[in-house]
């Protein structure tokens, strides 16, 4: 496999933990629970993890951009199914307009990796 599809590949899980981190950051009740903190905290350090190896191919601003990107748009999906919080007509507008970014710099940016 490439190296380029192994960095994506590492890519794709560091936006996974991070959502998943992000979800159980909800359920910590602002650190007043252990177990959904210790899972919260574990799953960053997974997810700046796999960023980290995504980072030795991919440009940072470049994987970066797609991680926030990317990593918003699933926790929204995430809150609304798992939280049951509703987003208004400008927030979806706004991530409308993170998604545009990211597909602009995906089949534009000549700094990506492909």
């Amino acid at each position: 496999m490439s190296s380029a599809f192994n960095a994506y590949t590492a890519l794709a899980l560091a936006i996974v933990f991070e959502v998943t981190a992000s979800a159980f950051l909800q359920q910590s009740a602002q650190f007043t629970r252990p177990w959904p903190t210790l899972a919260m905290v574990l799953f960053y350090v997974a997810s700046f993890y796999a960023l980290s190896v995504a980072i030795r191919v991919i440009p940072l601003s470049i994987a970066y951009a797609i991680w926030g990107g990317v990593g918003i748009i699933l926790t929204a999906t995430v809150s609304f199914v798992l939280f049951r919080q509703m987003l208004d007509a400008a927030a979806f507008v706004g991530i409308a307009l993170i998604v545009s970014g990211v597909v602009v710099i995906n089949l534009f940016s000549e700094t990506s990796v492909h």
